[in-house]
């Protein structure tokens, strides 16, 4: 028997959980793996304590959009190496692997990292494997196959991945009709990069998603963006109140600080904010992260309290993972990330390269099913 109270102690100047209403002083407790308690007054002995008088705890941060992987994806990291490290406890990957490489990207990276490792499973089969990209022909989208990997995959693939966006030569409309089949008959939503060139008007790709699915990329500043003459466009509104989701996917491309104040001084906040995070980001200074995206959201008009939360409790609900993940609340897996500010940060750029000032959220530790 431990001759301690808790595995670890978390002392904060602010604790926050959008889940279970936390925000102020106080400290979260670890024991065997879980959350013990959390909030103010909580205190004992522990193998392990920090204190961070300065600093701001959260659950656990969930990257609904990113690349992990060891091999396999021309876009993949380490997620251990490059989410974890930077306060992500889980990530989901938005189509590394497909039908033909599934079996080793669950060896590989979802049962081998620390990281919890969630798969959009691509609905290519070569997943992001194939140097001409996902749709080198038709063919690849292989709906039969597609759904076969899905039945036998259990809690692992979250849904299907679905990117029909100016870079892919496939046809777009065939791309989305597979994707909505495969998603029929798995019951698995989609995860969908729509296209963004004035090819196939956004007004026309939105009425074809269900409640569930989500739209990433939201706030590019493509022509189909979700903006349009300076005000959110009516059919992005009425996918809204069917239950279609939106996600930012910032990456390389999809992050426009014009787009993100625009829709959100019309009232519209994304549901999950993501990186997009892939290889060509690793060694970027300053380091692309989700805090730091977190932080653009901020700068571009969003309260830290409707950021936070999506960047935690949101997206692990998105990901049926309400109550284990994303929350602090006492018998949830003990994922925990510590943030501090930084007044004097690198300014907050875009993708464009324009830039906002304001300080920058930053890691200082990650906790990982109560492991630091």
């Amino acid at each position: 028997m431990s001759a301690y109270d808790f595995d670890l102690l978390i002392r904060a100047g602010r604790v926050f959980c959008a889940e279970s209403g936390l925000d102020g002083p106080g400290a979260v407790a670890v024991k065997d793996g879980r959350i013990a308690s959390s909030g103010p007054g909580v205190d004992g002995s522990a193998a392990m304590t920090y204190d961070f008088p300065e600093a701001l705890v959260l659950p656990g941060l969930v990257d609904l959009h990113a690349h992990p992987a060891r091999g396999g994806s021309r876009y993949g990291v380490d997620p251990d190496a490059h989410f974890l490290s930077r306060g992500v406890t889980t990530v989901m990957s938005q189509g590394d692997a497909g039908a033909g490489n599934w079996p080793a990207y669950r060896e590989r990276v979802i049962r081998a990292c620390r990281t919890r490792v969630i798969l959009a499973i691509n609905l290519s089969i070569h997943g992001e494997s194939h140097p001409g990209g996902c749709f080198p022909d038709l063919e690849a989208a292989d709906v039969e196959a597609c759904v076969a990997a899905i039945e036998s995959a259990g809690d692992a693939i979250w849904g299907i991945a679905a990117n029909t966006g100016p870079s892919n030569p496939t046809p777009p409309r065939e791309i989305m009709h597979r994707a909505l089949e495969a998603s029929e008959r798995s019951g698995k939503p989609l995860l969908v990069g729509t296209r963004l060139s004035s090819d196939w008007s956004l007004d026309d790709q939105l009425p074809l998603l269900r409640a569930g699915d989500v739209v990433t990329y939201c706030f590019n500043d493509f022509p189909e963006s979700v903006v349009k003459d300076g005000r959110i466009r009516p059919s992005v509104r009425d996918a809204r109140e069917r239950g279609v989701l939106f996600d930012i996917g910032h990456g390389m491309r999809s992050f426009s600080f014009k787009v993100a104040e625009a829709a959100i001084a019309d009232g519209f906040l994304p549901d999950t904010i993501s990186t997009d995070q892939y290889c060509r980001h690793v060694g970027s200074n300053p380091q692309h992260d989700l805090p730091r995206t977190m932080s653009k959201l901020i700068a571009a008009g969003m309260s830290e309290r409707d950021a936070f939360s999506r960047v935690t409790s949101r997206p692990a609900e998105v990901l049926g993972l309400k109550g284990e993940a994303g929350t602090l609340r006492a018998g949830a897996s003990a994922d925990v990330a510590v943030l501090r500010w930084n007044e004097d940060a690198p300014a907050l750029r875009d993708v464009d390269g324009v830039e906002r000032p304001g300080g920058c959220w930053e890691p200082v530790l990650a906790a990982r099913a109560g492991i630091v």
